[in-house]
């Protein structure tokens, strides 16, 4: 019985003793926040496409110090200069003391924030230190501010939308969501070009199509000057068009337009009407496409082939200098392989021409 009580006080001393252990809990701060190095702040980047999966810079900081060994959580951590972080983006998160941003991630973040394509644009740049997932003992490091030129590979755009749409398969009429677009050669050109297709008569100045530089009515509207001889004017009367399939140029400097009907074919001694006759192809309102099939021999290009055109002539006609499915104006012959083909031809995106030749 002694035995037993003795035992049973025993365990009553350790269980209180390990309670007075567990009430010594241990502070945890932090001493010394996170501090960026590298780069230096007013370092200028100049961002091109050409070189999108270069390093464009690597963030360096010093390790923020707490009061007890552990990993800290780091957030990077990007704004517009002069905002005060008050709408940022994260742009990296690790427990290294680095982060490493590609030309094109970097590009991309700029474009996120809002800066404009070609305009140098200030960031804000700093890092944000945490410990564990509730994030807690944060502390954030110095800002430095970088200077970055974004680029964009999005052409600029100008929207059709018109009284056309519905019987042309482009959607509601006056819809700019699903409006036919024509494209720029380059960001701050303004010589626009495109194909769109009008099934039925379009009489001004009720119904026809006027051109946005924006997807909806709050920025550049362009209609014809009242002539009806070419000229633009803002925000102008709706161009009317009888029914075909057009090519169609503007230029919202020059304040000018110009509508070409087309029909296409494909011309080539590996079709059977060789250079001199024309292989005519169909247009598909619902695939957007031009095409035929055909049967070619085998020819080899640059010298052989086949190419494209409109109207029975030279003045507008589409080649493969680069061999890769896209066209140029102009462009080397494409080369064949004899057999029987569904030849298909898209201009429905605008300065981005493509073709396939799939067996059958």
């Amino acid at each position: 019985m002694k035995k037993i009580l003795k035992i049973s006080i025993l365990i009553v001393l350790l269980a209180f003793n390990f309670s007075c252990e567990n009430d010594e809990q241990v502070t945890v701060q932090a001493d010394v926040d996170p501090q960026l190095v590298s780069p230096l702040s007013g370092n200028d980047y100049e961002l091109n496409p050409a070189n999108a999966a270069n390093e464009a810079t690597t963030l360096v900081w010093n390790h923020a110090k707490y009061s007890v060994q552990t990993e800290v959580n780091y957030e990077v951590q990007v704004a517009l200069s002069g905002t005060d972080f008050s709408n940022y983006e994260i742009a990296g998160l690790t427990t290294n003391r680095f982060v490493t941003w590609t030309v094109e991630e970097l590009n991309g973040l700029m474009l996120t924030l809002g800066a404009t394509p070609y305009n140098a644009t200030d960031i804000d740049v700093r890092i944000k230190a945490s410990l564990g997932s509730n994030e807690s003992l944060v502390s954030y490091s110095n800002v430095i501010t970088l200077g970055v030129t974004a680029y964009t590979t999005e052409l600029p755009k100008l929207w059709l939308p018109g009284s056309y749409q519905a019987d042309s398969g482009y959607g509601n009429n006056w819809t700019h969501s699903t409006a036919a677009k024509l494209a720029s050669e380059g960001f701050g050109n303004t010589n626009f070009e495109g194909y769109v297709y009008f099934a039925s008569t379009q009489v001004s100045p009720n119904d026809g199509f006027k051109f946005t530089d924006a997807a909806d009515w709050n920025n550049g509207i362009f209609g014809d000057d009242g002539t009806f001889t070419g000229g633009l004017t803002s925000p102008g009367d709706n161009i009317g068009v009888t029914p075909g399939y057009y090519r169609v140029t503007a230029n919202t400097t020059a304040l000018t337009y110009n509508i070409t009907q087309t029909t296409w074919a494909i011309i080539g001694n590996a079709t059977a009407g060789g250079w001199s006759t024309d292989t005519p192809m169909t247009y598909n309102s619902t695939t957007k496409k031009w095409s035929v099939v055909a049967t070619l021999s085998t020819q080899a290009a640059p010298d052989n082939g086949l190419k494209f055109r409109a109207n029975g002539g030279w003045d507008i006609n589409l080649g493969d200098t680069d061999a890769d499915g896209t066209m140029e104006y102009g462009g080397q012959n494409i080369g064949t392989t004899a057999g029987t083909y569904l030849i298909e031809l898209d201009l429905s995106n605008p300065r981005q021409y493509t073709y396939t030749l799939t067996p059958q």
